[in-house]
């Protein structure tokens, strides 16, 4: 028995059964993430161990340590913790709630179209923060740490606050995950008809401009951290731009046979 992607819905749901199927997607998303946020907080302590790896590779050895000024801030730290983690444990079932709720409304052929796409978003993300943890986060920290001495006498030592050092690190992996959706986000725009790899090629200037801006902005202002965001998302342009390609030959061939289907369906209807 073969089984296909099937066709559209032929049947119209009413807009209150299309609400009531929104929520309870929502509501099933919600407790997923509480169910995820919970297993997480059980093993925050191993978690926020693992995020805190980084750090104590740049100090040297037995020196690194984190302070909290607060009596509640690790509280708290554990608790975002637990959220940040939690997300990325529940994401495979807010992904399948999510593709639930819009594949009915899709045709197969448009169905094969953004499957992909779901599929490489958690990836690319997930590279993206493994980037981040494993190369730009070492690397920053041991330049971060390089202005620890003296200053007219006055000797300066990295004491970081837990609460700073972990929406630090959020910050490090949430933009290189989200920065890492840019073939994504391109491939999405190109299969929309909203952009043209013709135009993302006459604007490529531009892009590396925004690029390389981007990175200034959502890393910490060493060199180092830009350079390893800007330097992978020129690359995945001009990835996305090769993809593109492929894409466009594949609209086009797409294009050209349903306008033989629908020559061929008026030529039976005219000798009929």
């Amino acid at each position: 028995m073969a089984f296909g992607i099937k066709d559209i819905d032929d049947t119209q749901a009413p807009l209150l059964d299309h609400l009531i199927e929104l929520r309870t997607r929502l509501v099933r998303s919600v407790l997923a993430l509480a169910v995820g946020f919970a297993i997480c907080l059980y093993f925050a302590d191993p978690i926020l161990g693992f995020l805190i790896q980084p750090l104590k590779a740049a100090f040297p050895n037995g020196e690194g340590q984190l302070i909290f000024t607060k009596l509640y801030e690790v509280f708290f730290v554990e608790l975002k913790v637990a959220i940040f983690a939690g997300f990325f444990v529940s994401f495979p079932i807010i992904a399948n709630q999510l593709w639930a709720f819009i594949a009915p409304g899709l045709y197969a052929r448009e169905k094969k179209a953004f499957l992909p796409f779901l599929i490489a978003t958690p990836i690319l993300f997930m590279a993206g923060g493994a980037l981040a943890y494993f190369v730009v986060m070492p690397t920053a920290f041991e330049w971060f740490l390089g202005f620890e001495g003296e200053a007219g006498g006055v000797k300066i030592e990295a004491l970081p606050a837990a609460g700073d050092y972990l929406g630090l690190v959020m910050q490090f992996i949430l933009a290189f995950g989200f920065s890492f959706l840019l073939p994504v986000l391109l491939l999405l725009l190109n299969r929309a008809g909203i952009v043209t790899r013709e135009q993302l090629v006459a604007a490529r200037r531009y892009v590396i401009v925004g690029v390389v801006a981007l990175a200034a902005v959502i890393t910490p202002p060493d060199p180092g951290s830009q350079l390893i965001l800007a330097i992978p998302l020129l690359l995945l342009f001009e990835g996305s731009l090769i993809l593109m390609r492929f894409q466009e030959r594949k609209i086009a061939r797409e294009k050209a046979e349903d306008e033989a289907a629908a020559e061929e369906t008026a030529d039976q209807s005219a000798s009929g």
